[in-house]
């Protein structure tokens, strides 16, 4: 008989990933004491010290350290086979997902609906943020699933990329631009510059952009939220780079006009990123399922934008 059990070997790599079994606990929905158990008995059961107990943090011991991969492997290999006993509709839990504020203008919705058709078991806590608080959240384990701005290069978080969204300068068509074909950046430069936040990368590479070529200060109006940054555009307070699908409804009933220029900032690329270590069977599910709706979403969006030459006509 094996002398230990999965749930205390997902107890060790929840415990060794947190340093600190009070936050293993809370993830387990368990008192500190019960993984303190945990751990006890798969420490008896393997005659070693797994853990260095600290004040407020525990550390891997050398045994510790040596038990970690194949403990991974062995809880990989459960969760297969509970997969393969199990129908997908009885995936049960808590998926935090972490939201950036361009999906939630675009395919949010079909995700959100598609995801509660397959999980009717799983519930979702959400979160809408800038990529950086995202990506912090993400690393610190309070979030399961994060679509963000990505990728994210570290070891231990899985990036499942997603269709970009093309970026596009929209005005109000009150603004008195010139009436010709494609503007020049000294030409937008008449009005404000409405952008993203100041953290993100859109922001950044338009701040270069315009630092490094044109000789007057830029005014750059950065925008914590996408529905500011559109009501200010609405409003004619200057020129604003947004997705085109995000703007879509506003160009189409002519409330917003797209500007023709010379040079507009990369497209936004995102991907559904989430940890996977420790393991967690809902968010990778997720996160594919992030992947087939955003595709299929960008798909029927693409066939229905009219022309590019009726687009950027003044």
């Amino acid at each position: 008989m094996i002398p230990f059990n999965i749930k205390q070997l997902e107890t060790f790599l929840l415990v060794a990933t947190f340093g600190s079994f009070r936050k293993a606990a809370e993830r387990l929905n368990t008192t500190q004491p019960a993984v303190s158990t945990r751990i006890a008995g798969l420490e008896e059961a393997l005659g070693a010290k797994l853990f260095e107990r600290q004040s407020s943090t525990v550390r891997l011991t050398a045994e510790g350290q040596r038990l970690l991969p194949p403990a991974q492997r062995v809880l990989r290999v459960a969760e297969r086979l509970l997969l393969t006993a199990n129908s997908l509709s009885e995936t049960a839990g808590v998926l935090r997902l972490g939201i950036a504020e361009t999906i939630v203008h675009t395919w949010l919705p079909d995700f959100l609906k598609e995801l509660q058709a397959n999980y009717p078991l799983v519930d979702t806590d959400i979160v809408v943020d800038t990529t950086t608080t995202l990506r912090n959240e993400l690393m610190s384990h309070r979030l399961d699933l994060a679509v963000l701005m990505g990728p994210l290069q570290e070891y231990s978080i899985e990036n499942i990329e997603l269709p970009s969204f093309p970026l596009v300068w929209v005005c109000s068509p009150a603004l008195k631009l010139p009436n010709r074909g494609k503007l020049t950046l000294n030409d937008l430069m008449q009005f404000p510059i409405i952008s993203y936040a100041r953290t993100t990368r859109p922001y950044s590479e338009l701040y270069r952009k315009l630092t490094g070529e044109l000789e007057a200060a830029p005014r750059i109006f950065p925008a914590n939220s996408l529905a500011a940054a559109i009501k200010m555009t609405l409003n004619g307070i200057g020129i604003a780079s947004l997705p085109r699908e995000v703007v879509q409804d506003q160009t189409a009933g002519g409330t917003l006009r797209i500007v023709d220029c010379e040079w507009h900032p990369s497209d936004l690329r995102f991907t559904a990123s989430y940890s996977s270590e420790p393991s967690n069977p809902i968010a990778e599910r997720a996160a594919k399922l992030a992947g087939c709706i955003a595709h299929a979403y960008a798909a029927r969006i693409g066939k229905a934008q009219p022309p590019a030459s009726s687009e950027l006509s003044p």
